[in-house]
C-alpha cells in the first residue's frame, strides 16, 4: 500500500531540519555562503587571550589559550626556584664569609653574671609562634616548589605524592598561627620599632659589627636599626604573603586567571626575600652574637650585653627600677 503524498513530504521535511541546522552552524559569521567544518573558527582571538564559546555558566572555561600562562609556567618552574635558591644560598655564603672574618661577636667586658629582663613570657610566645610557623611555611613551600626536580629523583613519585599533599595541607593550616603571631608582635613591639634619628648612626656604622675591637656599638633603644628592619620586613612581608596566600586558597573568587598568576608571583618573591632575611636573623641570634639567644631563650640577658648593645634601653630600665641586678643562681 503506497503512503499518501503528504506523509512523504512531512518525512522529507523532518529529515531536512537537522541538515539545515548543521549548515547554519558551520557558517562563518558575516558570510552568506556556508563553509566546511574545517573552516569554522573554534576560538575568537583577543589581545591577551583566546576565548572559545561555551554554553555552561562557568565562562572561565571558555579560555582556551592564555599566552601569559606560558610565561607564568616558565617563571614558576625556573625563575622562582632561582630566586629562592639564589637568595638563600647567597645569604648563607655571605654569612659564612662574615663569620670567618668576624667570628662570634663576644661581650667585650665579659659576662657580669647579673641578668636583666629583656622579654617577658608574652613577648617570647609571640616570637616563637611566628618563628616556628614561618619555618614550617618555608619548609613546606620549598618542598612544593623544589619537589619535582630535587625530591622525585631521590624518593620517587610514589613517596613524593603524599609528601606534597601533606606539605600543602600543613602550609595552609600553619598560616593561621603565623598570622596570629604577626598580629601579636605588631601590637607588642610597634611602639619600639618606630624609626628615629639615632638609627642613622647605627646604619652608617653597621652597628659596629665589623669592628674587631669589640664593644663599639652605637647607642640604641629596645631595638636597634637592624632589628627594626627585620621587624618591618617580617610584618609587612608576612602580611603580603598571608593576603596573597589566602586569595590563592579561594581561586577565582576575586580575580581571573591573570590575577591569580600575579598573586602567585608576589607570594613567591616575598617568600624568597623573607627566607633570606630570616636566615640572617637566625645567624645573628645564635652563633653570630654571644648572649643574643638568651633574650628569646629565657627572656633575660647579661647586664654587660644589655649595656653594650642597647645602652639607652638599659638605662631606661635602670631608671624605672626594672633592673634587679640579680645573679642567675638567685
Amino acid at each position: 500500500m503506497r503512503p499518501p503524498l503528504h506523509a512523504l513530504l512531512l518525512l522529507i521535511a523532518l529529515l531536512a531540519l537537522p541538515m539545515a541546522a548543521q549548515a547554519q552552524l558551520y557558517q562563518v559569521p558575516g558570510a552568506n555562503s556556508p563553509t566546511t567544518k574545517e573552516q569554522v573558527p573554534l576560538y575568537v582571538p583577543q589581545d591577551d587571550k583566546v576565548i572559545g564559546r561555551v554554553s555552561i555558566p562557568d565562562e572561565k572555561l571558555a579560555v582556551l589559550i592564555q599566552p601569559e600562562g606560558r610565561e607564568w609556567r616558565e617563571w614558576r618552574s625556573h625563575t622562582l626556584r632561582l630566586a629562592i635558591g639564589g637568595l638563600a644560598i647567597g645569604m648563607t655564603a655571605v654569612l659564612a664569609i662574615f663569620f670567618l672574618y668576624r667570628g662570634t661577636i663576644r661581650i667585650h667586658g665579659g659576662k657580669s653574671g647579673r641578668l636583666v629582663l629583656r622579654f617577658n613570657w608574652l613577648d617570647r610566645f609571640a616570637h616563637w609562634t611566628t618563628a616556628v610557623s614561618f619555618l614550617a611555611l618555608a619548609l613546606t613551600g620549598v618542598i612544593v616548589t623544589f619537589g619535582r626536580p630535587l625530591l622525585i629523583p631521590l624518593i620517587g613519585h610514589q613517596a613524593f605524592t603524599p609528601l606534597a599533599e601533606v606539605s600543602k595541607s600543613i602550609h595552609n593550616f600553619v598560616s593561621v598561627p603565623f598570622v596570629v603571631g604577626l598580629l601579636m608582635i605588631l601590637a607588642l613591639w610597634l611602639r619600639d620599632n618606630i624609626p628615629e634619628k639615632a638609627d642613622w648612626l647605627w646604619i652608617r656604622t653597621a652597628g659596629g659589627l665589623f669592628s674587631k675591637a669589640g664593644g663599639h656599638h652605637p647607642e640604641a633603644g629596645r631595638f636597634n636599626a637592624g632589628q627594626k628592619m627585620v621587624f618591618w620586613s617580617i610584618v609587612l612581608g608576612g602580611m603580603a604573603m598571608a593576603a596573597t596566600g589566602y586569595l590563592m586558597m579561594v581561586p577565582f573568587a576575586f580575580s581571573g586567571i591573570g590575577g591569580m598568576q600575579i598573586l602567585h608571583v608576589i607570594h613567591g618573591l616575598v617568600a624568597a626575600g623573607l627566607i633570606a632575611a630570616v636566615i640572617g636573623h637566625i645567624y645573628i641570634g645564635t652563633i653570630g652574637m654571644e648572649g643574643a639567644f638568651d633574650a628569646m631563650g629565657c627572656g633575660e640577658v647579661d647586664e654587660n650585653w644589655a649595656m653594650e648593645h642597647h645602652r639607652r634601653w638599659y638605662q631606661e630600665q635602670l631608671r624605672k627600677g626594672y633592673v634587679e641586678n640579680r645573679h642567675p643562681a638567685e
